[in-house]
């Protein structure tokens, strides 16, 4: 099985080790090129790259990957396998694969197609998520299912955690989907689009929070979005406007509080939200470290957050 992989993100990483260890063996890697980072903006590899290099594995770095069209199709591949790339693929690469050209992604098709699928499901109080391997299309995750497997979230869940439990999930059905299709006895399941969603990429502004909304979601929030975007707000702290991290775990309280309005009395930091409030846990003040928000209120006195 002639096997081209294409990703950058973390997610990818125990699929392709597993590909390393227990074949079809990568004839090689695309991922996307080195990213400046610092402040001193040095460049900086995917680590699924640094995974391949270690394995012997060649890797290409297009800036488009129809920049690579020629490299690639000397490997004459059979099948490409892509996950987390972070670049819509072109045409001429789509009919680059002799057999096809799939895709696993880390949510349960049609349900939320998009970046940040795995930040959706805990931000929408799912029960579940997954990871399902389907035929690329040019229309972004809308290709024919192949299989799905699924997992429960748990309640504690931070999009951290999920992200890795689904790495996992991802070798499992790389495996079964890979063997089904050798075999010939994989499906093919069209997406039914009347249920599809979509969720674009995260950016950090994403992480503000919004306290009219109810506290139960906010609470998922918190978890959904970290570590990235990471969730903040803003402090007023002495008639000054002041940015404040805020991280899970944070816990649901009954007490009666306008949105924005603090309550700290006990030593808790209460903050009001639209339908309840929130018991913050951990915070990081602006250019501060992380501490207990007990620890926050012994330094600072906030009146109110934004």
């Amino acid at each position: 099985m002639r096997l081209v992989f294409i990703a950058t993100g973390d997610i990818a990483i125990p699929a392709f080790r597993h590909l390393l260890e227990h074949g079809p063996r990568p004839l090689a890697l695309v991922t996307q090129p080195d990213k400046p980072v610092g402040r001193h903006q040095t460049p900086h590899p995917p680590a699924i790259k640094t995974a391949a290099l270690a394995a012997g594995i060649p890797v290409l770095q297009p800036e488009k990957t129809s920049d690579a069209i020629e490299l690639l199709a000397a490997l004459k591949p059979e099948w490409l396998v892509v996950m987390a790339y972070g670049q819509i693929l072109r045409h001429d690469i789509l009919t680059l694969a002799s057999k096809a050209i799939i895709n696993l992604h880390a949510s349960l098709l049609p349900k939320y197609r998009g970046a940040s699928c795995i930040q959706a499901a805990i931000d929408a109080g799912d029960a579940e998520t997954g990871v399902t391997s389907l035929h690329v299309v040019r229309e972004l995750d809308a290709g024919d299912v192949i299989l799905s497997k699924s997992i429960r979230i748990a309640a504690d869940e931070t999009g951290g955690s999920l992200h890795d439990r689904l790495a996992h999930l991802a070798v499992e059905t790389l495996a079964e989907t890979l063997a089904q299709l050798a075999d010939g006895s994989a499906e093919r399941h069209p997406q039914d689009a009347a249920h599809s969603s979509y969720v674009p990429k995260l950016e950090r502004h994403s992480g503000q929070l919004d306290w009219s909304q109810p506290a139960a979601a906010l609470e998922r929030r918190i978890r959904a979005y970290d570590p990235w975007p990471g969730t903040f707000t803003q402090a007023i702290e002495g008639g000054k406007t002041q940015r404040l991290k805020i991280y899970p775990p944070t816990e649901v309280s009954g007490i009666l509080l306008d949105p924005g309005q603090i309550s700290i009395e006990g030593g808790d930091l209460i903050i009001g939200c639209g339908t309840g409030s929130l018991k913050l846990i951990t915070v990081q003040p602006d250019g501060g470290k992380r501490m207990s928000a007990a620890a926050y209120l012994r330094g600072r006195r906030p009146t109110a957050f934004l």
